[in-house]
């Protein structure tokens, strides 16, 4: 069979919205969500776009430049028609730094972005939104660029499901960032014509279940879409727990118009995360990850999965956190914890600690950051605590096992499922598997299922 053949002709090509994979350039309605930190690596983007899939670059974490240099890989790699995406991080404490970097990604002609952790729909999304609107020939909207949204409630769903806010493009307007003509066309149209319904899944998460999410969501697409007298198909696609063809048939069987998977990826050969954490992910069960707090928002609460198996981490997290709701300062917590803190946590004093905080709150140009917390103990008290969320996240980058127990790795049960599915195969070591032939296997295998089901 021909490569095409094998790429376009089959079943498995004809699995979800057609009209998804026609506008996006894909074979498959198949998408790997981005991984922090460039986790979701520059190779990893590549080896899918090949194939006829689409991935998304973890830029999250990464500074610009490593982020260009990044771009400017996949498109030397990459024919003009192989599909990619990059990953836009929400950033509402500093939204002018989200701005650069939506103004840096149209810059260097990236099309395709996955917002990921937005609450509402901000000014840069509207600009990168808006920035790829035209009128078509014969009438109706073309897009040049395209936002995949992941959400995981209905509420952030309806924000990207709306027209721009009208507020925002008349600033975007009066800037000169954008044109009027685009501003009308921004009317007719949502936001993102394609979202990502993202049950529970490593990394951030709500913890939501994709049977209850995704007939919600497509309920509230069903009204959008009649409110605002859509001409386009709203699609929507679901994430978190895709690690088997029987999850990928699932999906499609529940209406998905595609799927995306995230942790079976951070564990493959192009994978950027070190091999001492590839080792460990590859053995892991369905049972294997926790929660806590995550260290971005570690004030409200809002969680992270984790690997639990082998590590102290997820626990030590918790721990912190019931710590910062009880007391209002460091020095508050009993010397013995705070002792056991230094010793088995931070693996230095707490001196050593702020004087690092302090250092990198400077180099990013957040010294207002040091001035709060001087004058509020518990903002300090916070910082030290996201210290040991940003060394742990560290030691995951690490070629060694140094300090197991406090190593933080993202991640979820789907990759447990995909490592019972492989087991006994030579996909059960990590340096034999790719992201892009798991895809063509699963969406193959899924395929199956399916008709097998007619």
């Amino acid at each position: 069979m021909s490569a095409r053949g094998e790429r376009g002709e089959d079943a498995a090509g004809r699995l979800g919205c057609a009209s998804f994979r026609r506008d996006f350039g894909v074979d498959y309605a198949y998408l790997a969500g981005s991984m922090y930190r460039g986790i979701a690596s520059k190779e990893l983007v590549v080896a899918l776009g090949r194939a006829g899939f689409m991935g998304f670059l973890g830029a999250a974490g990464l500074n610009p430049e490593r982020v260009t240099d990044d771009i400017v890989h996949i498109r030397r790699h990459l024919e003009p028609h192989q599909p990619f995406g990059v990953n836009l991080l929400c950033d509402l404490q500093y939204p002018a730094r989200e701005t650069a970097n939506v103004e840096m990604l149209l810059a260097h002609g990236v099309r395709v972005i996955e917002a990921s952790a937005f609450i509402k729909v901000t000014p840069a999304l509207v600009l990168f939104h808006l920035s790829g609107l035209r009128a078509r020939p014969g009438g109706g909207v073309a897009r040049d660029t395209r936002i995949v949204a992941k959400v995981s409630r209905p509420e952030v769903a309806g924000e990207f499901m709306r027209p721009a806010p009208e507020d925002v493009v008349a600033r975007l307007v009066a800037e000169g960032r954008v044109t009027r003509e685009q501003a009308a066309l921004a009317r007719g149209v949502p936001v993102a014509q394609d979202l990502t319904v993202e049950a529970d899944s490593g990394g951030h998460t709500d913890r939501g279940v994709s049977t209850v999410l995704l007939p919600s969501m497509q309920s509230l697409r069903l009204h959008m879409t009649r409110q605002f007298g859509y001409g386009e198909k709203i699609r929507l696609g679901l994430a978190g727990g895709i690690g088997t063809p029987q999850a990928v048939a699932a999906a499609f069987a529940m209406g998905a118009d595609f799927v995306m998977t995230g942790s079976i990826n951070q564990c493959t050969a192009e994978a950027g995360i070190s091999d001492a954490v590839k080792d460990r992910l590859q053995a892991i069960d369905v049972q294997d990850t926790d929660y806590c707090p995550a260290g971005d928002m570690f004030e409200i609460g809002a969680l992270v999965q984790v690997l639990k198996k082998g590590v102290l981490f997820p626990a030590r997290a918790n721990r912190l956190h019931a710590l910062y709701k009880r007391y209002d300062s460091w020095e508050e917590i009993p010397q013995e914890t705070r002792r056991q803190i230094q010793d088995t946590y931070f693996k230095k004093s707490v001196d050593e600690v702020w004087r690092e905080t302090c250092e990198h709150l400077r180099k990013t140009g957040r010294e207002s950051e040091i001035e709060r917390a001087e004058r509020s103990p518990k903002r300090r008290m916070t910082l030290i605590f996201r210290w040991y969320y940003g060394y742990s996240s560290r030691l995951s980058f690490m070629d060694t096992d140094f300090d197991r127990a406090n190593v933080q790795i993202h991640t979820g049960p789907a990759l447990g499922a995909f490592n019972q599915w492989v087991r006994g195969t030579p996909w059960e070591n990590w340096r034999n598997r790719h992201p892009d032939r798991m895809a063509m296997k699963l969406m193959r295998e899924a395929s199956s299922i399916l008709s097998g089901c007619r």
